[in-house]
C-alpha cells in the first residue's frame, strides 16, 4: 500500500514526531510505502510531493514545525478542488491518506472521507480546542513557553512597579491562557469564553498595587470586553477558512489600564513563539502515539476516523465527531481557577 501524509494549518511542535511514527511503523511493520504531500492540502491539489521514508525521518523527533510544510489551503473553496485531489492521489498511486491538522484541516478530511477518499486524521492544535480528544499535541509546549515568559516577567514587573499584560494565542478557546496563567502565578486571566469588565480589571490592578505587588495579566488574543466590543483585529482580511487575523488585545488592554489607573502598563505579545521550536517530552510522546495508532488504522482499513486521547488511551473516533464542535473552557472550570487569581 502507498500512503500519503500531509500536515495542514498552523505549524505546531510535535508534527514531525507524528510523521516519524507513521513512517517508521508503516515501513517496518506493515510494509507500506509513503509519499509526503507538501504544504497542506495544496500538496494533493497541485501534485506537490516529496520522498518520505525512514531516511527522511531521521533526526526530526526534536524538531519543531513540519518537514512537509503547511498552508491554510481549502480545496472546497476552489473550483474542481476535490476532483483535482482525487486525480492527483490516483496519479501518485496513493491508496490512503494520513491528514495531520486542526479543525480546518480535519474538516476538509471529513468531507473528503464522505466523498470516498480513504483518509485517517490526527488532531493537531496548540489551542487544545478539538472536542474529540482530551489533549492535542503542541498544547503542552505552548503552555510551557507561555509559563516561562510569565515567570520572567514577574521580576521585571516587580522591579519597575508596572502592570504587565501577556497576550497569548487562543481565538475562541482560552486553554493556553488559563493553564499558563495558573502555572505562572498570574494575577488575572482573561479568556474568550468569559467577556471581561475593564472596570473590574482596573480595580483589581489597584488592589494588587495596594498590596505592593505588581500584577501580571494573561489575556487570550480572542478575549472581548463585556460591554459588547469585538475581537481586536490585525486585519479584517479572511483566510480560506473564513478566519480573520487577531492581535492587539494586549496593547489595547494595557493602554486602558494605564489611562484609568495611572499605573504604567506594558504589553508583551508572545505570538508565534508559542508554537515554534522544540516540542516538550509530553508532546513528543503524545504525537508519537497518535502516529503509531494512525498507521495501524490505515492497515486495518478504518478510514474516516481520527485518533483521540481519552484518559491515557489512544482511541479511534469518527472524523465527524472529532471536529463536531470546539472544546472551550466552561464557566465552572474558569470559576474553579479564580481562587488562584487575585
Amino acid at each position: 500500500m502507498r500512503v500519503g501524509v500531509l500536515t495542514g494549518g498552523g505549524d505546531c511542535p510535535g508534527l514531525n514526531a507524528v510523521i516519524r511514527a507513521v513512517v517508521r511503523k508503516g515501513v517496518q511493520e506493515h510494509g507500506f510505502e509513503f509519499v509526503g504531500f507538501r504544504d497542506g492540502w495544496k500538496g494533493p491539489l497541485e501534485g506537490l510531493t516529496m520522498p518520505l521514508g525512514v531516511k527522511e525521518c531521521r533526526g526530526i523527533l526534536p524538531r519543531g514545525g513540519t518537514i512537509l510544510g503547511s498552508s491554510r489551503t481549502n480545496p472546497f473553496k476552489l473550483e474542481n478542488g476535490v476532483e483535482q485531489i482525487k486525480e492527483n492521489l490516483a496519479a501518485a498511486g496513493v491508496d490512503a491518506l494520513v491528514a495531520i491538522g486542526g479543525e480546518d484541516t480535519l474538516g476538509v478530511a471529513t468531507k473528503l472521507a464522505d466523498l470516498g477518499v480513504d483518509v485517517v486524521g490526527v488532531p493537531k492544535t496548540i489551542d487544545n480546542d478539538l472536542s474529540g480528544t482530551d489533549f492535542t499535541f503542541g498544547f503542552d509546549t505552548a503552555v510551557n513557553i507561555a509559563t516561562e515568559a510569565i515567570d520572567r516577567l514577574h521580576t521585571t514587573a516587580e522591579s519597575h512597579h508596572r502592570v504587565l499584560v501577556v497576550e497569548v494565542m487562543g481565538r475562541h478557546a482560552g486553554w493556553i491562557a488559563l493553564h499558563a496563567g495558573i502555572a505562572g502565578g498570574a494575577s488575572a486571566v482573561l479568556i474568550p469564553e468569559q467577556p471581561f469588565d475593564i472596570e473590574k480589571v482596573c480595580a483589581h490592578v489597584e488592589t494588587r498595587f495596594e498590596s505592593e505587588y505588581a500584577p501580571i495579566i494573561v489575556v487570550s488574543e480572542g478575549a472581548v470586553p463585556v460591554d459588547g466590543g469585538d475581537m481586536t483585529l490585525v486585519s479584517g482580511e479572511k483566510d480560506a477558512f473564513g478566519h480573520v487575523r487577531l492581535g492587539g488585545i494586549g496593547d489595547r488592554l494595557a493602554s486602558e489600564i494605564e489611562q484609568r489607573t495611572g499605573k504604567e502598563a506594558r504589553a508583551v505579545v508572545l505570538g508565534h513563539v508559542q508554537r515554534g521550536g522544540t516540542p516538550t517530552a509530553f508532546d513528543r510522546w503524545l504525537a508519537t502515539r497518535f502516529g503509531l495508532q494512525a498507521v495501524d488504522a490505515v492497515a486495518d482499513g478504518e478510514f474516516g476516523t481520527m485518533m483521540a486521547l481519552r484518559g491515557t488511551k489512544i482511541v479511534r473516533v469518527p472524523l465527524s465527531e472529532g471536529t463536531a464542535e470546539l472544546k472551550v473552557v466552561s464557566p465552572e472550570e474558569y470559576a474553579e481557577a479564580q481562587v488562584f487569581f487575585g
